[in-house]
């Protein structure tokens, strides 16, 4: 048997790399041998990501549709050429045993060309409602992996298989102390902590929320730590105080998870993925602002299962700090939402994933 290569395909956010990743360090942990190269849009945090976690990463000139009239949208056939001929000229010198893709227009052109050249590929979708590069794929693709059911309305049902969603193993790290988590982030320990995400951009109307609350906090004696996200991080880091620990971007998330004794989070299909495993009290305040408002399907599919809270962005001014007390210090409501949520995770899911491509493989 020929070396194994795999070529991995997905970014724009951490919702399609982060997957991407934890599949990766998965096929590396059985195959140490393979080759691995990651592909990702040119300018996105793909480029930043993949190779921290110690992949190498090719750039391809491309972008999503912009969904307000721009002149952008005139480059797009020119983007779209220019990145499936890259992609030819990358699969032609990989020799890809398998090409697999997590989501993100970037790897559009990839895996499209890989099936072109009859590589197998497979394709991991997160939500319950896909984006436009998974359904653009689905024809090709031998393996469609997914996170939710009743999704053949989407997909050929023949080539679904419900895994559910790859996580980053490190979250999964139980020997962490309190005291190393506090000491990490310089914070309190004894003290009730909030965790803030509002993914690894940020989100504007959560951040705007938690500026307001600063004095609530103060006087609920609360501690913050606040992942306000890489475009946010200039306008809000002047609140920083002893009590409010504001970041860009958390790279240790199994710590600040140990650390939180409540969460507020969007609704993004990863990040609902994480928390489950997590098994702390959540406050979901999903996006209203992405397709067919997905994230307030994932949250509502949660709090149906009485194992975890939602407030819609459109009222969180009225209801943020109530919900909040009562995520810390109403224990019954703290036990039944932690222990509810914890039997919806799937910590086995990257592993699932991982058999559907060894299957294609030996094919």
């Amino acid at each position: 048997m020929r070396q194994l290569s795999f070529v991995i395909s997905g970014g724009g956010t951490g919702g399609h790399i982060y997957p991407a990743i934890a599949i990766a360090d998965a096929l590396k942990q059985k195959y140490p041998e393979a080759n691995f190269l990651f592909v990702g849009a040119s300018d996105r945090m793909e480029m930043q990501k993949v190779p921290k976690a110690g992949y190498e990463i090719e750039g391809l000139w491309i972008s999503g549709i912009q969904r307000k009239l721009s002149t952008k949208n005139l480059l797009l056939p020119f983007k779209l050429v220019s990145s499936l001929w890259k992609s030819y000229k990358i699969i032609k010198k990989q020799k890809p045993t398998i090409a697999i893709g997590t989501g993100g227009y970037a790897s559009a052109a990839l895996l499209k060309m890989a099936g072109w050249m009859q590589v197998p590929t497979l394709i991991q979708e997160q939500n319950s409602f896909p984006g436009i590069t998974n359904k653009w794929l689905a024809g090709n693709a031998k393996k469609i992996c997914v996170a939710y059911p009743d999704l053949e309305r989407f997909f050929p049902a023949e080539k679904l298989v419900q895994t559910g969603n790859p996580v980053r193993q490190d979250i999964l790290n139980k020997d962490i102390s309190s005291a190393e988590a506090f000491n990490y982030f310089e914070l309190n320990e004894g003290v009730k902590t909030i965790l803030v995400l509002g993914g690894s951009l940020g989100a504007k109307a959560i951040n705007e929320l938690v500026a307001s609350r600063i004095a609530f906090f103060k006087e609920n004696n609360v501690q913050v730590l606040w992942q306000c996200g890489q475009l946010y991080y200039e306008r809000f880091k002047h609140l920083a105080t002893a009590h409010i620990k504001i970041v860009a971007y958390i790279d240790r998330m199994d710590l600040a998870y140990g650390m939180a004794d409540c969460i507020v989070s969007r609704a993004g299909a990863s990040s609902v993925s994480e928390l489950a495993i997590v098994g702390k009290p959540v406050l979901f305040i999903p996006s209203p602002y992405v397709a067919e408002d997905h994230q307030t399907k994932n949250a509502e599919a949660v709090v149906k299962a009485n194992a975890a809270c939602m407030i819609k962005q459109s009222e969180f001014e009225a209801k943020f700090d109530a919900q909040i007390l009562a995520l810390l210090h109403d224990k019954a409501l703290i036990e039944n939402l932690s222990s509810n949520f914890k039997k919806l995770s799937k910590p086995e899911a990257t592993a699932h994933i991982v058999n559907e491509i060894e299957k294609l493989i030996k094919e």
